[in-house]
């Protein structure tokens, strides 16, 4: 896990954080712990006499641009395990609430959807572990319990303590038994302040790029770099039900063209799942549009509003500056609203904020 970690450190041209050390040594015992017990599952005769220590799940919690997903994915990345996951939370309930209608005929759903998940998982990485629907709240705590009894070790990110998750929550207080759950069963750290490098890059260079050429493309190659815990890879995502081509994806970031994002019929709802799933979207080649693109520009101010309401970090190329991105066509009158949201979007005051996944 160290050696992970300063390989990643060394890539991305950071330095070792002080803050991030109480973490990373906590880390580096649950590697060491899961290598044990993976070699003590493997011995049969002792699997029948003795049933091993399930090794104690890990809860990282802290604001914004803390490193607690990169410390999350370099661990991940470190440890020996084929049957593991790293997964955001919002599309790990997504699953499990389809699963629970899939399973629904049967005695007890959340249990064979448990057993589902055990036979697949060891090791599951949860990204942004962040509470706010009742239908999640009300089955959370069952499902962790099921997966611990089945011998599933954790790893969570949030930017909150366990107290503060589900917070003024419909029926919360039947929420404060999975809060008690999970304090006893995670050890709980505080990634404290320290460097904030993801966002000082961002400040420190635009992110509102003009002309939209192979420059633009090699700068947003950089910024996806340093914003992702990993290079990524190009593909397609599902968003709706329907595939997305994305020009490259990783845990919370993603890529896309404008033509793929904004070209095509695309609704709100398209836009609210992919702001839910990354804190930051690159959108490159972004045209100046004319009277009859109104449709591209209506879909585009959709996905800014979106994007602002979520607190995702977007990064764009374009033919030119925002103001003089739509000027004439239906609804123009308005996009001078989108114009002051990207200017906004663009400083350190929103980009210091955390995303917003409710």
């Amino acid at each position: 896990m160290r050696d992970a970690y300063a390989a990643a450190l060394g890539i991305r041209g950071y330095r070792a954080d002080a803050a991030q050390r109480q973490a990373i040594e906590r880390l580096q015992r649950l590697y060491a712990e899961l290598l044990e017990f993976k070699a003590r599952r493997r011995n049969r005769l002792r699997k029948l006499l003795i049933h091993p220590d399930l090794p104690r799940s890990v809860y990282l919690w802290g604001g914004v641009g803390r490193g607690k997903s990169f410390l999350m994915d370099c661990f991940f990345d470190a440890v020996p395990y084929q049957r593991k996951r790293r997964v955001h939370f919002h599309a790990f309930m997504q699953e499990i609430h389809a699963s629970l209608r899939v399973h629904q005929t049967q005695e007890d759903p959340l249990a064979r959807v448990a057993d589902d998940i055990a036979k697949a998982t060891r090791l599951l990485c949860f990204d942004e572990f962040h509470v706010a629907d009742i239908a999640d709240a009300m089955i959370l705590g069952r499902l962790l319990q099921a997966l611990f009894e089945r011998g599933v070790v954790f790893v969570m990110t949030s930017n909150y303590p366990p107290d503060g998750l589900y917070p003024n929550g419909l029926q919360r207080q039947n929420f404060l038994p999975t809060i008690a759950l999970i304090k006893q069963q995670f050890d709980v750290l505080e990634v404290e302040d320290g460097t904030d490098y993801r966002l000082r890059s961002l400040v420190q260079m635009d992110i509102f790029i003009v002309p939209a050429d192979a420059a633009a493309d090699a700068e947003l190659a950089a910024h996806f770099g340093r914003m992702a815990a990993n290079a990524g890879k190009p593909g397609e995502i599902v968003v709706q039900g329907r595939q997305l081509p994305v020009r490259r994806v990783a845990p919370g970031v993603v890529w896309f063209d404008f033509a793929t994002l904004c070209g095509g019929p695309r609704a709100q709802a398209d836009y609210l799942e992919i702001a839910r799933e990354y804190h930051t979207l690159i959108l490159s080649d972004v045209p100046v549009m004319k009277r009859e693109q109104g449709n591209e520009a209506r879909r585009f101010t959709w996905l800014v509003d979106v994007c602002y309401k979520a607190r995702v970090k977007l990064l764009i190329s374009a033919q030119a500056e925002a103001a003089d991105l739509y000027r004439e066509g239906p609804n123009a009158q308005e996009f001078p609203r989108t114009v002051s949201r990207l200017i906004e979007m663009r400083g350190a005051a929103y980009l210091g904020l955390a995303h917003r996944v409710s």
